[in-house]
């Protein structure tokens, strides 16, 4: 099986670039993206299965791997939520399929957003790890948009090895990631 184009990118340019950029002294040492974690909460699970089953479809032809159902911790009445009910779905991606969709996600999804200015940089957790959301899964070019019934959003968390969220910053940006330009007034 072929590489992974944006993995080739990382080993032969980011690498070197992050290396210079923050003075390291070994490969191992320089951030990388663990694994990206895709989660949907499908609130409307709990009246209509058949909602939840269509968003686990839509997740996996974006993603190419077949989604884990998520279930309710705990009952809560008002919300007619029983413990166990599954209530949503998640994807845990790794190697080549992660940077495949981190591919298609910076190159063409994003593009693809309406008025879209670049994603928050606000999404760090200060550990070196970034949660982003998407509003519409239909930015895709996976999902065909004539036999939508309903859009959903999703998060998508980009799990790194970097020690804080400066590095994980440059790291994102390296990929291509389009962060807003904010003035500095």
């Amino acid at each position: 099986m072929a590489e992974a184009r944006l993995y080739t990118v990382y080993k032969n340019e980011i690498v070197p670039q992050l290396i210079k950029e923050f003075s390291l002294r070994s490969i191992m040492a320089v951030p990388k993206i663990e694994k990206i974690v895709i989660n949907v909460g499908v609130g409307e699970a709990i009246t209509d299965r058949k909602r939840l089953d269509d968003v686990a479809a839509n997740i996996g032809l974006i993603t190419g791997q077949k989604p884990v159902l998520t279930k309710a911790r705990k009952s809560i009445s008002n919300f007619k939520l029983r413990e166990e009910m599954p209530i949503g779905c998640k994807v845990t991606l790794r190697r080549s399929k992660m940077y495949e969709f981190i591919d298609r996600l910076i190159n063409l999804a994003l593009p693809r957003t309406r008025d879209f200015q670049g994603v928050s940089d606000k999404g760090f957790d200060g550990r070196g790890n970034y949660t982003m959301g998407v509003k519409e899964h239909a930015i895709f070019p996976e999902i065909d948009t004539d036999k939508l019934d309903q859009i959903h959003g999703m998060n998508i968390t980009f799990v790194t090895t970097a020690e804080n969220d400066e590095q994980a910053i440059k790291l994102l940006k390296a990929f291509g990631m389009p962060f807003v330009k904010r003035n500095k007034n």
